[in-house]
């Protein structure tokens, strides 16, 4: 299960991630693990002493490449984990989004290829996650209501 939570409302040693939708000269921007054969939407964990917003920026970095960009917060959001019983684990993360107006190689870290869509790709890494951020991102973003 994805929740959506105002960006004050999880305390900042809680979010250990960040994921960003991007896009670049109009289409999204999506990575593929070199050990995956699926899509996803760049991100990733937070470095000890890191602030969720350089996490951010970086993965950013890492995962496409990119060399020019506008960064932009959006929310908190969480996947709650159950396990198949009564406990229940949620993990948060920082989700943001991103205009990048100029990429560069992609360096030789965790991601074999980044490409570009008109839309999400069918074949997701985490279909039931990342289609609820995608959406949420667009409400905000892609409709014109920021920029």
């Amino acid at each position: 299960m994805v929740k959506f939570y105002p960006w004050d409302a999880i305390a900042d040693e809680e979010i250990t991630f960040a994921v960003i939708v991007a896009r670049y000269q109009n289409q999204y921007v999506m990575v593929q693990h070199k050990k995956r054969d699926t899509w996803e939407i760049p991100g990733g964990h937070r470095e000890p002493g890191e602030t969720v917003n350089k996490c951010a920026s970086r993965e950013l970095v890492e995962e496409t490449g990119a060399i020019s960009f506008d960064l932009y917060q959006h929310c908190i959001y969480s996947v709650v984990h159950s396990y198949g019983t009564a406990d229940e684990n949620e993990s948060f993360g920082g989700l943001y989004y991103a205009q990048i107006t100029e990429l560069g190689e992609l360096p030789d870290l965790e991601i074999g290829t980044v490409r570009f869509f008109d839309a999400l790709p069918e074949n997701l890494t985490y279909p039931h996650i990342q289609s609820y951020i995608f959406e949420e991102i667009n409400k905000q973003f892609i409709a014109g209501k920021v920029f």
